[in-house]
């Protein structure tokens, strides 16, 4: 998840929080206690992305922004240690297309930390983008579980404020021989239409609480608008999208 870590950082810590997304990277820069310093900037993902794209579009993004201390990247996909597992969204030659052989084994155990460190000259911490969106939202008492819900479905969970290890936990099977990921997908709502696509997110609420007996659940992404018109629950919230950026101050603290 790190590379080329540091534990003395000076008492205002500049922090550059990069969110990649399936439509869409995004980059600000933040101060010690987690405000913007500056403008949050976007540009649209590249399709196709492999990996020397993704690292000069991200260097390109962020270049006007100023100096900074250390980089917190937020990831689609399932990261280890800094290196990229496998990535659904960006193994794809269109977005929302189907998955290229070549590109996932491009992919494949890409040091993405390390890739930005030397591009960056500076720490860079690598992870999966619903663990740094979920380090900004968990309050640090009992088991939390975050998802995301974008081009596909992000999970992170929490124990007394500790981040646990990435899981793909959207990967198992839910509906119709469907995964979390699959069913609840961008591409399944515009498929089924949103109506029916919020029925599902409720239905897989629930499904995720039958095994994880969560206390407290957070929902996030690009897609919760469309949650608000129905009750989640009592142990349910929307989360703001800021999340994704805010988690770069916080998954830093969560490691000492």
């Amino acid at each position: 998840m790190s590379s080329n870590t540091t534990t003395v950082w000076p008492p205002e810590v500049l922090t550059l929080a990069i969110d990649v997304g399936g439509t869409g990277l995004k980059a600000a820069i933040l101060d010690a206690q987690g405000q913007m310093k500056t403008e949050r900037t976007k540009i649209a993902t590249p399709y196709p992305c492999p990996p020397p794209l993704l690292v000069e579009s991200l260097v390109g993004l962020t270049a006007p922004l100023g100096e900074f201390h250390r980089v917190s990247v937020g990831f689609p996909g399932l990261v280890r240690e800094g290196r990229v597992i496998e990535v659904p969204s960006l193994s794809r030659r269109v977005y929302g297309g189907a998955t290229d052989p070549e590109l996932r084994g491009m992919w494949h155990g890409f040091d993405l930390a390390t890739a930005l460190a030397d591009a960056y000259k500076v720490p860079v911490k690598v992870a999966n983008d619903a663990d740094v969106q979920g380090c900004a939202v968990a309050q640090g008492t009992g088991f939390e579980f975050v998802m995301t819900l974008g081009t596909g479905v992000g999970t992170a969970l929490f124990n007394e404020g500790r981040l646990l290890p990435h899981m793909e936990l959207s990967h198992a099977p839910f509906l119709k021989g469907l995964t979390f990921d699959l069913a609840l997908g961008n591409a399944a709502r515009k498929e089924v239409g949103t109506k029916k696509w919020v029925k599902r997110v409720h239905k897989a609420i629930s499904a995720f609480d039958d095994f994880l007996f969560f206390d407290r659940l957070y929902i996030g992404g690009g897609n919760a608008k469309f949650l608000i018109t129905e009750p989640l629950g009592p142990k349910a919230e929307i989360v703001s999208n800021t999340a994704g950026i805010l988690g770069g101050i916080r998954i830093w603290d969560l490691e000492k």
